[in-house]
């Protein structure tokens, strides 16, 4: 198996962008992101450091993902306590986004679950706590596939 790095040229960036559009009908999608608990053994030495809301001890995995579920970027190691937002605020992804390193296509988004916070180029589903338009429902569910 081939490991396949951050893309690093709009190109790259496009042909995702592409994917997403044609296989999710989200335009401008450069990608989807999301943290995913792993369950550990409690490390010594760090009281409740890595105990997270599942009630297990763990680390998390934050990934960007392409069109077909394959990952473009990876974080691992994260304690367990800390929500998936924060871990993509402290990630080397963001710093890359804010700095414009990337590469990344003027108008492209990323697209996350509802704990990430909303961003100029994250989108999140609409709170499901208000009655939603029809167009909202759609978004939302587009978001969730």
């Amino acid at each position: 198996m081939t490991a396949r790095l951050v893309p690093s040229t709009e190109k790259e960036w496009n042909d995702i962008e592409n994917e997403f559009n044609i296989k999710w009908n989200i335009p401008t999608c450069c990608g989807a992101m999301d943290g995913k608990h792993c369950v550990i053994g409690k490390p010594a030495c760090t009281g409740s450091e890595y105990y997270n809301y599942k009630h297990t001890f763990g680390i998390i995995l934050f990934a960007l993902v392409d069109a077909n579920y394959c990952f473009t970027y990876i974080d691992v190691g994260t304690n367990g306590r800390v929500n998936d937002a924060r871990v993509f605020l402290k990630s080397s992804l963001y710093e890359s986004i804010e700095q414009n390193l990337l590469n990344i296509p003027s108008n492209a988004v990323f697209v996350g679950d509802d704990v990430f916070p909303l961003l100029i180029n994250l989108l999140k589903p609409y709170p499901r706590s208000a009655p939603l338009s029809l167009q909202q429902r759609i978004f939302n569910n587009r978001l969730s596939i």
